[in-house]
């Protein structure tokens, strides 16, 4: 054999090697996003065995200017203004919270999907919260995405929150007594804001298994700590 035969051998042999590395890689990191890793206080969890619930409501404009737009353009697009989204309706423990209760999760009929849009503006989204949370509420899916409007309806959006328009610097204590004054019987000890290190991610609301506000110590301890962030504004429409 002479040489630049073999030499064209050893680099077609390296580059199906190289080849075969990258498919097993996007393999795997297709594994972590059907099954992602567990969060710190996560449990497997029982169905319908849970203290209290976390409506998770979703600043859409952070969501999407922090990356969201490059990953869900179903929700990000121009067209679409969303202001706050229900992120999800969460089941918690007093200490942690369960999670994919049930594998796998029980199939969601593509009408039941279209009709939570409004609230939860991506098909992905919708699936992904009833196999993570949904599953652990002991509901059937028809039945937990009634209680995730009805858990919606329950929290009346403070009205300079309904929109902005322009770039806005809040505290987050203003805007957890701006929830609080719009919603009687919500205490500041049942609600809690959280960020990144910049931007004003979610307001996150305690209720009972009734949809009742109810305190919730845990959630509040991991809330927002900066000083000040920054709420960009409300996307075309």
């Amino acid at each position: 054999m002479t040489e630049k035969p073999a030499r064209a051998i050893i680099f077609a042999l390296l580059a199906l090697a190289l080849s075969s590395a990258v498919a097993i890689a996007q393999d795997s990191r297709g594994e972590n996003y059907q099954e992602p890793r567990r969060h710190r206080g996560s449990q497997q969890g029982t169905p319908g065995q849970f203290d209290f619930y976390v409506l998770s409501l979703s600043w859409s404009p952070s969501f999407c200017e922090t990356g969201g737009n490059d990953r869900n353009n179903e929700q990000c697009s121009r067209g679409r203004p969303f202001a706050f989204v229900v992120h999800g309706l969460w089941p918690q423990y007093d200490r942690g919270f369960p999670q994919n209760c049930e594998r796998p999760a029980p199939w969601i009929d593509s009408g039941l999907i279209r009709s939570m849009l409004d609230v939860m503006p991506a098909r992905q989204l919708v699936i992904h919260e009833w196999r993570t949370h949904g599953t652990c509420s002991g509901l059937t899916a028809d039945k937990y995405f009634e209680t995730v409007r009805n858990a919606y309806r329950r929290v009346k959006i403070p009205e300079r929150f309904v929109r902005i328009n322009d770039y806005t610097m809040v505290s987050p204590d203003e805007v957890e007594e701006a929830f609080a004054t719009a919603n009687p019987g919500l205490a500041r000890d049942m609600i809690s804001v959280t960020c990144d290190n910049r931007h004003l991610r979610e307001v996150r609301v305690c209720m009972s298994k009734d949809l009742a506000f109810r305190a919730c110590p845990e959630i509040d301890r991991r809330a927002c700590r900066n000083p000040r962030v920054v709420m960009p504004p409300v996307r075309g429409g």
